[in-house]
C-alpha cells in the first residue's frame, strides 16, 4: 500500500487529514457500532490507507469503519461529464420522472383520482428502485423508457402489482382472516407465491450483512412476478367459499409483503394506479 500524506509541506491540510478527525469526532460523539462510507469504488484505496492509519495510531475501532463503494451512472449519450455539458441532476430527474408518470397514469386510467399525488410516488420511486436495483459496485447506463416502464424489472412494476392486490381485495369486499385450509395452495402457483414470501426475512439479513440494496429490489420483483403469475392462471375470487378464502389471503399477504419490502427502500405503496 502506497504512504498516506496526512498534510503539504506548507502544514496544509489534505483530505486525509479532515477524515481522520472526522472518523475520530464520529467515534467520540456517536460512539458508533459500525461506521459506513458510501463512496465512490475509484477512493478505495483513500479508505484502506485511512483505516490502517488508523488502525496504526491505535484506534481498536478502526475494524468498525467500513467503505461500501459504488459504480458509476452513465446516460445513454455517453459519460457524465461537467466539462462536455452532459451533467443531470438529481433534482431534474425526478421532476421529470414525476411529469412522465403522470402522462402514463392519465393515458392509462383517464379517470384516476388522486393523479398528481400517484405520480410523484410513483416517479420518485421508479428512480429510486432504478438506483438500487443493481448490485452497487457495478457500473450501469441510466435510461427513462426502461425506469418507468410499468413492464418488465422496474419500481412501477412492483408498485403496480401491490395496486391490483388492493383492487382485488376492495372487490372481493370480504373480511380477510389466516384461518384458512392452506392445502388449498399447495399447487404450484399458489405454493411458489409462499415460497417467495417466505424468504422476506433472508433477503433482509442479506442485504444488510452485504450492505445490497439490490437484493430486497430482486425480492420484490420476484414476488411481484410469481403473484401475476397466480392471479393469471388462478381465479381468486372463486364460487367456493373455502378457495375464496385461501386466495384473498395470498392476496393480502403478498400486499403486506410487497408493502414492507417498498418501504425498505423507501418506496410507497399507492392502492391505486
Amino acid at each position: 500500500m502506497p504512504p498516506a500524506l496526512i498534510t503539504k509541506n506548507d502544514g496544509s491540510t489534505l483530505y486525509m487529514t479532515r477524515d481522520l478527525a472526522a472518523a475520530i469526532y464520529r467515534k467520540n460523539t456517536y460512539d458508533f457500532e459500525k461506521c459506513i462510507y458510501v463512496v465512490g469504488s475509484q477512493q478505495a484505496l483513500h479508505f484502506q490507507q485511512l483505516f490502517k492509519v488508523l488502525e496504526l495510531m491505535g484506534f481498536e475501532w478502526s475494524k468498525d469503519l467500513i467503505h461500501v463503494p459504488f459504480g458509476m451512472v452513465a446516460l445513454e449519450e455517453g459519460t457524465m461529464s461537467t466539462r462536455k455539458g452532459r451533467v443531470v441532476f438529481l433534482e431534474d430527474v425526478l421532476k421529470q420522472a414525476v411529469e412522465k408518470t403522470k402522462e402514463t397514469v392519465i393515458a392509462k386510467n383517464p379517470d384516476a383520482k388522486n393523479v398528481d399525488e400517484i405520480a410523484k410516488q410513483v416517479g420518485v420511486g421508479a428512480v429510486v428502485f432504478q438506483e438500487l436495483s443493481n448490485s452497487r459496485i457495478k457500473d450501469y447506463t441510466f435510461s427513462w423508457e426502461r425506469t418507468l416502464s410499468f413492464e418488465g424489472e422496474t419500481g412501477p412494476y412492483v408498485q403496480y402489482t401491490h395496486a391490483r392486490c388492493c383492487a382485488v381485495l376492495r372487490k372481493a369486499n370480504e373480511e380477510v382472516t389466516s384461518d384458512v385450509n392452506y392445502e388449498l395452495l399447495s399447487d404450484g402457483d399458489a405454493a411458489e407465491v409462499l415460497k417467495v414470501i417466505g424468504s422476506f426475512n433472508k433477503a433482509i439479513v442479506s442485504a444488510m450483512r452485504r450492505n445490497e440494496p439490490h437484493i430486497v429490489t430482486r425480492f420484490v420483483l420476484d414476488l411481484a412476478q410469481a403473484f401475476n403469475k397466480f392471479y393469471h392462471d388462478n381465479p381468486i375470487i372463486a364460487e367456493d367459499a373455502e378457495i375464496r378464502k385461501a386466495r384473498l389471503a395470498l392476496v393480502a399477504a403478498t400486499r403486506q409483503t410487497l408493502e414492507n419490502g417498498l418501504a425498505i427502500l423507501g418506496m410507497h405503496a399507492p392502492e391505486r394506479m
